[in-house]
């Protein structure tokens, strides 16, 4: 059975982009890797969880293609990937575009009734 108008056009990684972004504390390392690179250690400091904790939001992020992790010297930095999110955010407008419009024509409905009543209220003070 062919659904009319159901494409499979999403980005590739769309589910596991959602999926990744689930979680708080994932949403919160990202944050914090907008402001540069870090270590688990820094990541790891406003939470309340342990390093191996941090670590598999680390791994369900590089999966995800979110993240990127290298090393300098002794420490194994982190970094924010912006590809997947990129394709998340265009995914989503597409949806905005579509709530704009509808949102658009509520308002225009909204309008014609305000004037539909305001014509009402005139007809009836005219019947002295």
């Amino acid at each position: 059975m062919e659904l009319i108008g159901y494409t499979n056009s999403s980005p590739a990684g769309l589910d596991t982009t959602f999926a990744a972004l689930s979680d708080a504390t994932r949403r919160g390392i990202l944050a914090r890797l907008t402001l540069g690179e870090a270590s688990v250690n820094e990541l790891a400091a406003p939470f309340a969880m342990s390093q191996p904790a941090i670590s598999k939001h680390l791994k369900v992020l590089e999966r995800a293609g979110l993240i990127s992790r290298g090393r300098d010297a002794q420490r194994r930095l982190s970094r924010l990937e912006a590809k997947p999110l990129a394709d998340a955010t265009q995914w989503l407008a597409d949806y905005r575009q579509f709530w704009g419009n509808s949102f658009q024509r509520l308002d225009d409905l909204l309008g014609e009734l305000k004037k539909a009543k305001k014509k009402g209220k005139k007809h009836k003070h005219k019947k002295h």
